[in-house]
């Protein structure tokens, strides 16, 4: 796949991105899914994105293993693998403008989520019973799974849950990395047969991994040197750009 230099450099930051995802800093993944987006053809830039993603869910696996809770995952993973095979079926039949105004409606959507949950965090009082209702997780969950499979964008979804379940720091970041994993590694023969995954696409991906294995060891160090607060809202303006761009 040739490259312009834009294209090249959007990709690159894109891969990094993904790595200070994992590496603890949130609502980076989904101004990914954007660069990504502009930088590829709608379709292309799911599969490509999807192997990156997938070497940044083991590396955080292999930091964070020993943190996950099992229970929470098995509880979300049915509902999830659901909305995952939905949005399979719909991927087959649209075409890259389609998926670019899905891609663009499920980021903005999962940053009204991210702030909603975060509405919901202070408000709050006592004992919230609500994410343990089984129509609260199987919504979290087809949801998920759809915006997963359409736009490798279910973050702010899946914390909307794990978070909400009350779960601390290191276990919503163990749990999370397990969740992913096993989801974008399900997800790969579903890309195959569509023809968005092939060797071509993979080695693709494979040349912008260290990208992400850069952003994953590099995260640390900007978390301590930066402000978290500014940063969180500086990526979620540029994520609403971004959604709002691929919209229009």
């Amino acid at each position: 796949m040739e490259l312009e230099l834009w294209q090249y450099g959007l990709i690159a930051l894109g891969a990094f991105l993904v790595g200070l995802g994992k590496g603890g800093l949130p609502g980076v993944g989904n101004l990914t899914v954007v660069l990504m987006a502009i930088a590829l053809p709608a379709k292309d830039s799911v599969g490509v994105l999807l192997p990156i993603l997938i070497s940044a869910d083991i590396i955080a696996v292999l930091v964070y293993r020993r943190h996950a809770m099992w229970s929470y995952i098995i509880k979300l993973a049915p509902s999830m693998f659901a909305g995952l095979v939905l949005g399979y079926l719909v991927f087959s039949r649209v075409d890259d403008q389609q998926v670019r105004l899905m891609i663009g409606a499920i980021l903005l959507s999962m940053t009204a989520v991210h702030f909603l949950r975060k509405w919901l965090r202070r408000k709050s009082e006592g004992e919230d019973t609500m994410p343990h209702h089984p129509l609260f997780i199987g919504a979290t969950g087809i949801i998920g799974g759809f915006a997963t499979m359409v736009a490798n964008a279910a973050g702010p979804v899946a914390a909307l849950y794990f978070i909400a379940s009350g779960l601390p720091k290191y276990a919503y970041i163990g749990t999370s990395a397990w969740f992913f994993l096993i989801v974008n590694c399900v997800k790969v023969p579903f890309m195959v047969d569509l023809g968005i995954i092939d060797f071509e696409s993979v080695r693709f991906s494979v040349s912008f991994m260290l990208f992400s294995v850069l952003g994953a060891v590099t995260a640390p160090f900007i978390v301590k040197h930066i402000n978290q607060k500014v940063f969180e809202i500086l990526i979620w303006v540029f994520v609403v750009i971004g959604g709002l761009k691929l919209i229009l």
